[in-house]
């Protein structure tokens, strides 16, 4: 649809302008340089380490427009004319990576104004012939009001214009600007990445905008529902490749040994999405239904054909898409980009998607099956994207969860048909469902919608990108997609795609869509659509429903891991949910039923004798379920028995509902540990990995304790069974296993294994990693790399931990430099997790896009655990100026570092901590500061109420082998 659709007259007008006068633009440029160098005081300091600035103070607050953050709605824009120049060699004297460049905005007057607001950060503005940062003019030819007043508005981010006169209702004018802005390292806006090649620094210029940094990057109007068209000019070194969200639509040489390149127009679009990029960089290429494909990454990663991989499923996905969404992909290419600085995982960029290196670039022979899996549903999430953000996108930020949990849940469906084999949608339940459970049991938790009037600035904006707005918008959707039925969710899906193309929407449109579906279908809800999901968006958490089997009664109650937590968000639904609920009576699926009220009775869901009742079929429902007690020893003895009867994802369900309602005391928490004694017999990935990640909470409470001992005993017999299937399966771990899924165990037991203090698996791994450091080749499978290099790490000292660097400083490719950054994390030696730490904060020890989860690693190994917390709270600031703002792994910082705290003392620390540091802010992770606090003192009252009972369990079991 958006294919050629803009190119519109004005696209031969700038061809025409920059053919004849590229050089008059350049040395116009220059000349702003020059002038940038002139006032370097007022520049953005370079992130050098040294002090940092006082914070900035905010005004009080104001009635004045430019004190407020959004947008007047006088103003629409329709048309930007960007000219960028970005110089990848720093100036000699200021030391600084700078750009240059002009801007043209056509926009629409709507409503009469004397002011024009247009955000701006971190420019410099060249001040024209009329004295002021700008120059208005009128595009039919009157004239415009004058400039009086123009100034920058730095908390609220924008350039100011004052004018003598009110522009004209339904009029269109054109605003120019000349501005510089550092090319900084920042990974936000206009931003450079920097990498080593056969000995030489080389420099990308790239960019992030999302959610906020367009205006970083050129003045423009930075709301998602201010969509224009962009013509996008990109001047350039010669021999470099230049790269934007349209096609290029010719490059010429200007001399000077500069090149322009001028891109097709996009389509009507978000600032958000806009990207563009200056590098050295290769590419490989194929053609998918007159659709160009392209994958750019560092051209020794090309030549080892690392992109082939995204390159295969690139295609296949798309044409899944297209037919899902019943729509040709809106764009006449799809470049995909793997940066060496990259903060995110991905994003989403209209046409030219940006990467992180370890989610686009594939090397069988260092890439691990989750690396791999990684890389597919990642590049499936962004190409949802194409059309359901993109095309069709929210009006403002307080429905992101909607852009992104529909993406994180259709990312899998995308994978799933790439690599049906893998049968990868079942992993939603782990990864996505279970993962998010965690955070939104807390008091804490938020909804998944917000009020638009709550989320105005910048860091409330970034603070969204959370684990609610994809994991749960992701599990909530994926809930609705299965009880309307696919066929009718992607009807209503299609409808609203086709009525919303090139607009802005908010979340209830697609309500009406897909009700519209539900009635053309005739499919029999209890409510409607906006009813029944409205009871899931507009209220944070999630139910427990309890089934009682002797009585057939299904209740229902707000779940929440402390259950003596006091939640102060109110909810219009009382904390009631809509609850549809597929269940099984012993091996026999039964007719779905729906919990509508505080409780109701379902005569069928009442047994007796050795019957018994499984509810929440393979966890498509977002909530925990409890029984009766009866009820659960039945199913225990299930478990043991015959493990079989109860499909795969439910047993994973059995393991993780149960230590979760120990967790807030509805059940024993020896009920919980029961759960866990058939593993001795199970060979399947998702109960393990679920058991595992449950144990993980035990780790963190009892690591400390006496009852580590007992437990890493229990432990160890349980996993024993599972460690020598796998090596009687690789025949002596020669082979790999066949299965994706059993490809995924291999690692638990061999994880597990070595944990626990099993021998043969500790000699094993040790065995490994010194013969690599002994001959230099490394014949580790990668799918064991992590867990092989943790353990030996771990075990050895001084010696294995430098060898280890060593090779992390000379991998060739991020995904093993990854595996080997997260096991120096390993390492039981003090001074090296300390020396560590300090590492994190040096960008050229380990780049600034790793920082937080690396210290995060460190964190989880419970020797650094108080090393990483001392480290956070003596640098905070310096971490806060250099990392924080709209980092979105900020949060998973302060998560990070704190998980394991469960003592008076610690919640102490955390208090003072959040005092002394409330002027420095914590910005996107300002959240997780209370949720920290919540979970410490949950994880104090569980200590103290199950500490002893815990121990006399695992006693009892170990005994019971002896």
């Amino acid at each position: 649809m958006g294919k050629g659709f803009y190119i519109s007259k004005s696209v031969g007008v700038v061809a025409i302008i920059l053919g004849a006068g590229a050089l008059a633009t350049i040395i116009a440029l220059s000349v702003v340089y020059s002038q940038e160098k002139a006032k370097n005081n007022d520049n953005v300091l370079p992130t050098d380490g040294g002090s940092t600035k006082p914070p900035v103070t905010t005004p009080a607050p104001s009635n004045n427009p430019w004190d407020k953050y959004r947008l007047p709605k006088s103003l629409v824009p329709e048309i930007y004319h960007v000219t960028l120049w970005p110089r990848l060699t720093p100036d000699q004297e200021t030391k600084l990576y700078i750009f240059s460049g002009n801007s043209t905005v056509e926009f629409k007057c709507v409503e009469e104004t004397d002011l024009i607001l247009i955000h701006s950060n971190k420019l410099n503005y060249t001040t024209l012939e009329n004295n002021h940062l700008a120059r208005l003019t009128s595009v039919n030819g009157d004239k415009a009001p004058s400039i009086t007043k123009s100034w920058l508005q730095p908390v609220t981010q924008y350039l100011v214009l004052q004018l003598d006169g009110k522009l004209t209702k339904d009029q269109h004018y054109q605003l120019f600007t000349e501005f510089t802005g550092e090319l900084a390292d920042d990974l936000g806006g206009f931003y450079r990445s920097e990498y080593w090649e056969n000995g030489e620094q080389k420099v990308v210029a790239t960019t992030q905008m999302q959610p906020t940094d367009a205006r970083k990057a050129f003045p423009c109007f930075d709301e998602p529902a201010m969509k224009a068209i962009f013509h996008i000019t990109l001047i350039h070194d010669a021999g470099t490749v230049a790269l934007s969200n349209g096609a290029e639509i010719e490059s010429m040489s200007t001399g000077h040994g500069l090149q322009t390149t001028v891109f097709e127009p996009t389509p009507k679009m978000s600032t958000y999405l806009l990207a563009f990029i200056v590098s050295d960089f290769g590419y490989i290429n194929n053609t998918i239904d007159d659709v160009s494909v392209r994958i750019f990454a560092r051209k020794p990663a090309i030549a080892a054909r690392q992109g082939d991989y995204a390159l295969n499923i690139t295609g296949p996905i798309l044409k899944f898409f297209e037919k899902y969404y019943s729509s040709k992909y809106p764009l006449p290419k799809s470049d995909q980009i793997a940066l060496p600085d990259f903060n995110a995982g991905a994003m989403e960029n209209w046409g030219l998607i940006t990467y992180r290196e370890t989610a686009l670039l594939y090397d069988e022979e260092f890439s691990s099956n989750s690396n791999k899996q990684r890389i597919a549903t990642i590049i499936a999430h962004e190409l949802a994207h194409m059309w359901f953000g993109n095309l069709v996108t929210l009006r403002w930020w307080n429905d992101l969860w909607l852009n992104e949990g529909f993406a994180s849940y259709v990312e899998y469906l995308g994978a799933h048909d790439a690599e049906p084999e893998w049968n990868v949608k079942d992993l939603i339940v782990l990864s996505d469902v279970h993962r998010v459970f965690a955070i939104d049991a807390l008091a804490s938790s938020h909804p998944l919608s917000s009020k638009e009037e709550d989320i105005q600035k910048p860091a409330q904006i970034s603070e969204l990108f959370d684990a609610i707005s994809y994991s749960k918008g992701a599990s909530v959707l994926r809930m609705l997609s299965d009880f309307l039925t696919e066929e009718v969710f992607t009807l209503g899906l299609q409808t609203y795609l086709e009525e919303f193309a090139f607009k802005n929407t908010v979340y209830t449109d697609l309500w009406k869509h897909l009700q519209l579906a539900v009635t053309a279908n005739g499919t029999k809800l209890p409510d409607t659509v906006h009813n029944i999901m409205n009871t899931w968006v507009l209220q944070m958490g999630f139910p427990v429903v309890t089934i009682n089997t002797t009585t057939g009664v299904a209740s229902q109650e707000h779940f929440l891991l402390d259950p003596e937590s006091e939640v102060t968000t109110p909810s219009v639904f009382n904390y009631q949910w809509i609850v549809p609920i597929k269940w099984m009576k012993t091996e026999i699926i039964q007719t779905p039923e729906w919990l509508t009220e505080k409780s109701a009775t379902f005569g069928k869901m009442k047994v007796s004798g050795d019957d018994w009742v499984l509810a929440n079929l393979n966890v498509v429902g977002y909530y925990r379920v409890n029984y009766d007690m009866d009820n659960w020893k039945k199913l225990v003895s299930a478990l043991s028995t015959n493990h079989e009867a109860i499909p795969v994802i439910n047993r994973a369900q059995l393991v993780d509902d149960a230590f979760n309602l120990a967790r807030a005391k509805i059940i024993p928490t020896v009920l919980a540990l029961d759960t866990t004694k058939y593993l001795s017999k199970e060979r399947e990935y998702m109960p393990w990995e679920s058991a595992v990640g449950n144990l993980d909470f035990f780790y963190l409470m009892f690591d400390r304790s006496e009852v580590y001992g007992p437990m890493q005993d229990y432990l160890r017999k349980q996993v024993t069974p599972l460690f020598l299937y796998y090596k009687s399966m690789t025949d002596s771990w020669t082979k790999v296993p066949n299965g994706h899924m059993d490809q995924y165990n291999q690692v638990n037991a061999i994880s597990l294994a070595c944990r626990t203090g099993l021998l043969e698996c500790q000699n094993l791994a040790m065995g490994w990693f010194k013969q690599w450091m002994d001959t230099g080749n490394n014949t580790i499978h990668p799918n064991l790399r992590s867990t092989v290099y943790c353990n030996s790490i771990a075990a050895g000292g001084a010696a294995e931990w430098e060898f280890a660097w060593s090779a992390f400083k000379n991998a060739t490719i991020a995904i093993e430099a990854d595996k080997l950054r997260y096991a120096l994390a390993c390492t039981k030696q003090p001074w090296l997790l300390n020396r560590y730490l300090e590492y994190t904060l040096m960008p050229h020890m380990i780049r600034k896009q790793d920082a937080t989860s690396t210290i995060v690693y460190i964190a989880n190994n419970v020797i650094g655990q108080s090393l990483a917390w001392d480290f956070v709270r003596a640098r905070w600031s310096y971490i806060f100026s250099e990392y924080g703002g709209g980092s979105f792994s900020f949060s998973n910082l302060i998560n990070g570092v704190t998980e394991r705290f469960s003592t008076e003392f610690e919640i102490q620390q955390l208090r003072q901590f959040k005092e002394d540091n409330a002027e420095v802010g914590f910005g996107s992770g300002t959240l997780a500061v209370d949720q920290s606090i919540e979970r410490t003192i949950a994880n104090m009252k569980w200590i103290a109420e199950n500490k002893d009972t815990v121990l006399t369990w695992f006693d009892d079991q170990n005994k019971a082998w002896y």
